[in-house]
Formats: C-alpha cells, structure tokens, sequence
C-alpha cells in the first residue's frame, strides 16, 4: 500500500527536495495535499506531475486565480488551514513535511499534526516558539515527530532516536558563513548581496543572514534544548567551515559519535520519509580528504557576538523564545531593506532583549498559537520602532 504523504510548503526548498526524492520511487507514495503562499505556477506543475486532487493557496488572490486556471480539473484549492477536515476527514497521513516557512508555517503545524501519523517539521518558529504545544498535541494524536534540519536529525540519529540524558556534551557545527575570514574593520561595509551567499548552503535570504550572524545556530541550540530535553549549557557551536559533521555527541560513559553527510538535505529527508528502511539512496563516497582536514575551531564571540544569546534563554519553554525570534525576523528585513547596518543586527537584538517589558516573558509559558501571535506582532512593531 502507498505511504499517503502531505507537504506543507511545497513551493519551498525543502518541499521541492521532499517531491524530488518522492519523484525516484513514485510508486511508493501517493501525495495528499500540497500547499505555498502564493507561487501557484509551480504548486500546479507540481499537482499535475504528482496528480495531487488537494491544494492549499493561502493567498486570496492567488487563491482564487488558481481556482480559475483548475476550474475544468477534477481537483480540490482551499485558502485556508480549517480546510484539513475537509481533506483528511477521519484518515490520518502517513507522512507530513511541515516545511512552510516562519511564523506562517506555525499555525499550519500545529493543526496537521491530529490528521498525521508522523510528522516531519522543518520550521524552526515552531519548534522556538510553540514545542511545548507540540508535544501536547504530539501526545494526545499519537502522531510521532522527526526533527529535519540537519543537525537535529543528526542528534536524533546519533541518540538512536530516542531521548539520552546520558550525555556529556553535544556539539553542533556552523560554516561561519560568508564572513569568516573577513577582517573585522570591514564589516561596517556589509551589504546585503554579500550575506546572502552562503559559501555551501543555497538557501533563502533570511536564513542566510542568519547563518552569517550564527543566529541560525543559536535558533538550532534552543531547538535541540526542547527537542532532547538537555541542558542548554551542555551544548558547544565549533566552526566547521565544510559543513561535512553535522554533531558530535559525547557520553557519560566516555564515548563519542560524529555523523558526518553531504551538504543537502537529501539524507535527513529520505531516511525521515522511509523511518530508516534502509532503502538505497545513491551519494557520494564517504569524504576521507575532509574528514582529515575537519579543522573545528571555537566561535569568535567578538565575529559572532549573537551566540552570548544562549546565556540568556531559560530553562523552560517561554514566551521569551518568541520575542527572540520576532525581533530577529524584524531586523533581519530592515537589514535587507538596507535600512540598519548589519552590524546593528546583533546589537540592536542585545539591547531589546535586556529590555524589562520584553525580559519578563522568560517567566510566561506559551499557552496558544493566538498568544504567540499576538506577542510575534508587537515585538516586530517594537523592533522596528527602536531601530528607526
């Protein structure tokens, strides 16, 4: 019987790469429903391709101009999230890709989860701002989770996919981004064009950014704190400028495991789709001339000034994750709107987040998406009312 699949985002860069692998054994799969925000040329070459009948726009208007270009098709466009009971009625999914990316991509995970039996999300907001609500819904629907980006599915590979507390230390790696081996003095000069490339990643432009600032690795280091259950002080950010290892764990009992893969996310989403079946996936040899030349040093903290971040972020899950992230997000399009510095970025974060009005969330649990929501669009109007 086909694994009945779902790809929420599928417009994106992990939802393409999801239908890409799917695409080499299509026998295996029958995709459900697909979903984007407003790029509805590829959403329809992807549902003719697949023979999708469920398609989610979340645009309105581009909602309604694929509704004209299907109207003769036997296939059913939503605009809207409350659709799922219409799609999945009383079936659960095999497989959700939860890929939708920031805050938008909240809601919609939360409400998947009940209609999957095993979900895979890649969105990091989700996982910061609401894994408590998550693990909520993760328990009462019997649905199991896979963490996607790379270093977390490395962790959960390395801790035999279970929770450990026999653990030492863990150590996530970052490339350093663009910027690594750029002197200090010239990074007032900054421009936009020059952090979004990525020496080894193609990404999107906001993540890129925060790959070059390390805020990326911040947002992984408070991912993996929910996911494990593990003392966020157990955690080390070493550069590894090749992005070959991906974690190190370190045990109690003296022993230690790397995990190292190309840099794709073909192998965490392949093994997350088939549960570590063991299916043959075709890569390139294990890399000997790296793996002699791992060259992992400790983070310049006056480079990456964002990774004293961690110091400040609780024990238990709060609403002060959400304020971390808000401001980021806000900061980061002033930056690419070329309207802050780039070095603003990191310091302008530090100020708001020793701020009273803001400090005080660290104390407030998440108790809904609405809340979360609500605190996303004051932080952001707050952030960009303090930058100007």
């Amino acid at each position: 019987m086909k694994k009945k699949i779902c790809i929420l985002g599928s417009t994106g860069s992990i939802g393409k790469t999801t239908l890409k692998i799917i695409q080499k054994d299509k026998k295996k799969y029958k995709i459900i429903l697909l979903t984007t925000n407003k790029n509805i040329q590829l959403l329809k070459n992807q549902a003719i391709k697949f023979n999708v009948r469920n398609l989610i726009v979340f645009d309105k208007n581009k909602f309604n101009q694929l509704k004209k270009i299907f109207k003769n098709r036997k296939i059913n466009i939503f605009n809207n999230i409350k659709d799922f009971n219409k799609i999945f009625l009383k079936n659960k999914v095999d497989y959700t890709m939860s890929a939708i990316a920031g805050f938008p991509g909240l809601e919609p995970t939360l409400e998947i989860i009940k209609f999957s039996k095993k979900i895979a999300i890649a969105n990091k907001e989700s996982i910061i701002c609401a894994w408590n609500l998550i693990e909520n819904k993760l328990k009462k629907y019997n649905t199991k989770f896979i963490p996607i980006d790379s270093e977390h599915f490395s962790i959960w590979s390395l801790l035999d996919r279970k929770i450990n507390t026999n653990l030492e230390k863990i150590i996530i790696t970052a490339s350093g981004g663009p910027f690594l081996n750029l002197p200090f003095k010239n990074f007032k000069q900054i421009k936009p064009e020059n952090a979004i490339k990525h020496p080894n990643w193609i990404m999107g432009k906001k993540i890129s950014i925060d790959s070059s600032t390390l805020m990326n690795k911040v947002f992984e280091v408070i991912e993996a704190k929910k996911i494990f259950k593990i003392d966020i002080k157990k955690f080390e950010i070493l550069i590894h400028r090749d992005s070959y290892v991906h974690a190190i764990v370190k045990f109690n009992n003296g022993l230690s495991k790397i995990l190292v893969h190309d840099t794709n996310m073909i192998v965490p989403i392949f093994n997350s789709l088939d549960d570590f079946e063991y299916s043959k996936l075709k890569t390139n040899d294990l890399n000997i001339k790296k793996l002699n030349n791992l060259n992992l040093t400790k983070v310049d903290l006056k480079r990456f000034p964002v990774v004293n971040i961690l110091k400040k972020i609780p024990a238990k899950s709060s609403l002060f994750e959400t304020v971390l992230v808000s401001a980021n997000d806000e900061l980061v399009d002033l930056f690419l709107k070329k309207q802050i510095p780039y070095l603003d970025i990191a310091k302008i974060i530090t100020k708001i987040l020793s701020l009273k009005k803001f400090a005080r969330y660290k104390d407030i649990s998440p108790k809904n998406y609405k809340q979360i929501f609500v605190l996303n669009k004051y932080v952001r109007l707050q952030t960009k009312i303090f930058s100007v």
